[in-house]
């Protein structure tokens, strides 16, 4: 990864509020979300709340990332991003972000649910010559019951083309051709193929400073290369469904993420761990 300043700034007093404000989402925006799975949205965050947390968000996964193999002796998924889950859990600072009633009020807004809770967030940092992030659906990954959980991208610089912003399949959450595949080289090319051969237009733009997008779990998303000379640095936040059921995992992946992300919990019971507080 490049060279970064990672000295912990507080954020100024101006910021947190706008964290706990309430962003105006159109009912255009809520209809694109419905028809399609996901939704971009513009002027969400300020450039100054995203400077305020963005030092200390990219400290913390230097700190926390465990991938010490370079780019080159990696695998495509270890090739697609570094990778850090829960940082809200090793830094004050980060749980002012991630805990954001501003953006999980977006989130539940989406979803059509009253009330959402933290799943876990996740820095996806691709470094500068990092891979392609293959198409993949979330839930794979998530014993949920019920498609009413939806993640928030936020980049946190400008991402042009060239740097890999995320591309999503319009239309794809109802299509359930695929959502046995794990993120991999296989389903990067049979995604590909056949979200094309169904005319699931892929949407692939750049994103501004302070755009971010939501996608619903079964969406299938996936992201180019980084060709620049510097990482793209995202913050996710996962929300479900605060009455969300917990399904019996039926991969090894949601096996480990019952237990990494809902301790204590089992299927059948609401999602409700000391991990999923409830955000909005």
């Amino acid at each position: 990864m490049a060279a970064l300043d990672t000295s912990p700034t507080p954020p100024p007093r101006s910021t947190r509020p706008e964290l706990e404000t309430d962003y105006t989402l159109s009912r255009s925006a809520i209809a694109h979300f419905a028809e399609h799975g996901f939704v971009k949205l513009k002027n969400v965050l300020s450039p100054e709340t995203i400077a305020a947390y963005e030092p200390e968000i990219t400290g913390k996964v230097i700190e926390l990332n465990t991938q010490d193999l370079p780019l080159a002796a990696r695998d495509t998924y270890g090739r697609a991003f570094l990778q850090v889950a829960n940082l809200w859990q090793d830094s004050e600072q980060v749980l002012e972000f991630v805990s954001s009633p501003r953006l999980a009020r977006i989130a539940a807004q989406l979803l059509g649910v009253q009330s959402v809770r933290l799943y876990h967030d996740q820095a996806l940092y691709k470094e500068s010559g990092g891979g392609v992030t293959p198409w993949h659906a979330d839930q794979y990954y998530w014993p949920f019951a019920t498609d009413r959980c939806v993640t928030v991208w936020v980049p946190l610089q400008e991402t042009p083309m060239e740097m890999g912003p995320l591309s999503f399949a319009a239309g794809s959450h109802v299509f359930e051709y695929g959502r046995d595949l794990p993120i991999s080289d296989e389903s990067e090319r049979v995604l590909q193929e056949v979200l094309a051969e169904q005319d699931f237009p892929e949407f692939s733009e750049p994103y501004e400073l302070g755009e971010v997008s939501y996608h619903l779990g079964w969406t299938f998303h996936h992201a180019p290369p980084n060709r620049t000379g510097v990482p793209r640095r995202v913050m996710t936040i996962i929300y479900v469904d605060a009455a969300m059921e917990i399904a019996e995992p039926n991969n090894r992946y949601q096996e480990a993420d019952l237990a990494s992300w809902m301790p204590g919990n089992r299927p059948g019971e609401l999602i409700s761990s000391p991990l999923n507080p409830v955000l909005y």
